[in-house]
Order: structure tokens, then C-alpha cells, then sequence
């Protein structure tokens, strides 16, 4: 039901205030400005009136009305659309300056990280070129070490070779012993045999040649026991030259090791050479890596500058926009004034 007091004149001011908002002034929709009070039957009635009323004062219309209705439309669809590409052109900036500071992020995170891995780099090439000095210095000393040993070596060999000369000649007198001590028994022998045939001849003679030989004996037995306990020396003497012999190639033998390990730590001094000049190699990639990131990052503000200015000249001809249309609802109302 209509609600009491609900005039045509209430129900054309609704009207009139949605046609100015441009909404369609349903029955509806009046009904909502109206504050959803009165009867959809009584605001369609009037409505209609309102039209027929509407089509008759048209008739009546002057030029001047007609011009100043289109003078309103057109502001209100310039206003309209300066509003519409207005808020196209925020969201543009908006999406623009999203995308260029996602952007910026993504290349400061990329340049963090190519920072913190060349600090890594730096620090792994300083700790490798620490390694590399103190092997290199272990590698001097080593083979200051293998000098010494060398020399070592070489008088150990040289005192080899004085023992096998001494040890010869031990050999040598030995020989010499054994030689005479056998010629002696020889020499002895012939002497018995020749002294048993001439026994029954010269009895006398044998007896005070018996006393010569047997001081003579005494002598050489004497002598032979000298020379054995000089072939006992010699052999103390050679068992000890080979007991020092063996020594001296067992001290060969882990000078020889030593040798082995200083070519091992210098095959990997030589490694440690290779991988230290692939990690400069790459020290050096990053470096451009990082000038490449700050080029793009220039780039990148640059862009932003120049979105910076498009949006200033944005604003600037939204600014003229919203002046022509004050213009034009100031001329609006200077001719309805003028009508009226």
C-alpha cells in the first residue's frame, strides 16, 4: 500500500535525482530512493504521468533548453570517461609500479645472493690460498729435508763404499793369512817327510835340528795363533761392517719412502695450483654477474623514472579534464541561470 502524504512532486524529485546520478529510474529503484516506502502501483502511476508530462513539456521545449540538455549530457559523459581512463590509468600505474618493484626485490634478492656467494667465494679462495702457502712452505721444508737426506745419502754411500773397500781388504789379509798359514803347514810337511828319510842318517844332526824346529815351531805357532786371533778380529770386524751395511739400507730404503711422499705432496701442490686458478676463474665470472645485476638494476630506475613521469602527465591531463569540466557545469549553470 501507498503510504499517506506520497506526492507526485516526491516521486518526480526521486526520479529526477536518479536520471542525474545516470541510473535508470525504475519503478524499483524510485521506490528505494524513496526509502522503500509507497505503493510500486502509485509510483508507477506517476511515473508515467511524469513521462506524458515529460513528452508534452519537450513540445514546449526551446532551442535553448535543448542545447543546454546537451551541453549536461556531454559534460556527464566527458566526466564519465575522463573517470574511466582516469582509473585505467591509476591501475596501469599501479600494475606498472607492482611489476617494477617486484622486479627491484627480485634483483636486490639475486644481488644479495651473488654477493653473500662471491663473499663465500672469497673467503673459500682465502682459506685455499692459506692452505696453498702453508703446503708450499711444508713443501720447502720437505725438500730442504730431502736435501739433507740426499746428503745424507750420499755420505752413507760414500762410507758404504769406503767399508766394502776396507771390508776387501780384510778379505784380502785374510786370504793372505789362510795362504801363508797353509804354505807354512806345507812347507812343514815337506820338511817332516824329508827329515824321516834322512832320520836313520843323521840322527845327531836331526836331534839339535829337532830343538831349532821345535823353538822354531814354538815361533810359528806363536804366529799361527796371532794370525787366527787377527782372522777372528778381521771376522768380528766384517760381521760388524755388515751389520752397519744393513742398517745403512734399512736408513736407504726410508730416505727412498720420503722421497715418495715429498713427489706425492708435490703432485698435490700442483693440484691445489689447478683448482686455485678455476676458482679465480670463477671469482672473476661473478664480478661480471654482479656488474651485469647492477646495469639492470640502473635500467630498472630508469623505467621507474620514466612511469614516474607518465603518471605526473596522467594526473596533469586528469587535471585539465576535471577543469573542462568545471568549465562546462559552470557553463551548464550559467545557462540555466540565464533560462531561468
Amino acid at each position: 500500500m501507498a503510504r499517506t502524504g506520497l506526492y507526485k512532486s516526491e516521486v518526480k524529485k526521486a526520479r529526477d535525482s536518479l536520471v542525474a546520478q545516470n541510473i535508470n529510474p525504475s519503478v524499483d529503484a524510485v521506490r528505494v530512493a524513496l526509502g522503500n516506502t509507497g505503493s510500486k502501483t502509485t509510483i508507477h502511476k506517476y511515473l508515467k504521468e511524469l513521462e506524458e508530462d515529460g513528452v508534452t513539456d519537450c513540445r514546449k521545449v526551446t532551442i535553448s533548453d535543448a542545447l543546454q540538455d546537451l551541453v549536461e549530457r556531454l559534460a556527464a559523459q566527458l566526466h564519465d570517461e575522463a573517470n574511466s581512463r582516469i582509473e585505467l590509468a591509476h591501475q596501469q600505474s599501479k600494475e606498472k609500479e607492482q611489476q617494477h618493484a617486484e622486479a627491484v626485490v627480485a634483483l636486490q634478492k639475486e644481488n644479495m645472493a651473488l654477493s653473500e656467494q662471491l663473499q663465500r667465494i672469497e673467503t673459500s679462495h682465502h682459506q685455499e690460498v692459506t692452505t696453498h702457502e702453508q703446503t708450499r712452505a711444508l713443501l720447502q721444508q720437505e725438500t730442504m729435508t730431502r736435501h739433507t737426506f740426499e746428503q745424507q745419502l750420499v755420505d752413507i754411500r760414500e762410507r758404504l763404499s769406503e767399508n766394502d773397500a776396507h771390508r776387501l781388504s780384510l778379505e784380502e789379509k785374510h786370504k793372505h793369512a789362510r795362504d801363508a798359514l797353509e804354505h807354512y803347514r806345507q812347507s812343514v810337511k815337506e820338511q817332516r817327510d824329508q827329515d824321516q828319510r834322512r832320520h836313520e842318517q843323521q840322527i845327531q844332526q836331526l836331534q839339535a835340528e829337532m830343538r831349532q824346529l821345535q823353538q822354531t815351531l814354538v815361533m810359528k805357532q806363536e804366529e799361527v795363533t796371532k794370525l787366527n786371533q787377527d782372522g777372528v778380529r778381521l771376522i768380528a770386524e766384517l760381521s760388524h761392517a755388515q751389520k752397519t751395511l744393513h742398517e745403512q739400507q734399512s736408513t736407504t730404503r726410508q730416505l727412498e719412502k720420503k722421497l715418495d711422499t715429498l713427489l706425492v705432496i708435490e703432485q698435490r701442490c700442483k693440484t691445489l695450483d689447478a683448482q686455485l686458478s678455476e676458482k679465480e676463474a670463477h671469482i672473476k665470472e661473478l664480478k661480471s654477474q654482479a656488474t651485469d645485476a647492477s646495469t639492470q638494476i640502473t635500467e630498472l630506475s630508469k623505467l621507474a623514472h620514466r612511469l614516474e613521469l607518465e603518471l605526473t602527465a596522467a594526473h596533469t591531463k586528469l587535471e585539465v579534464q576535471q577543469a573542462m569540466t568545471m568549465e562546462l557545469r559552470t557553463y551548464h549553470e550559467a545557462s540555466r541561470d540565464s533560462g531561468s
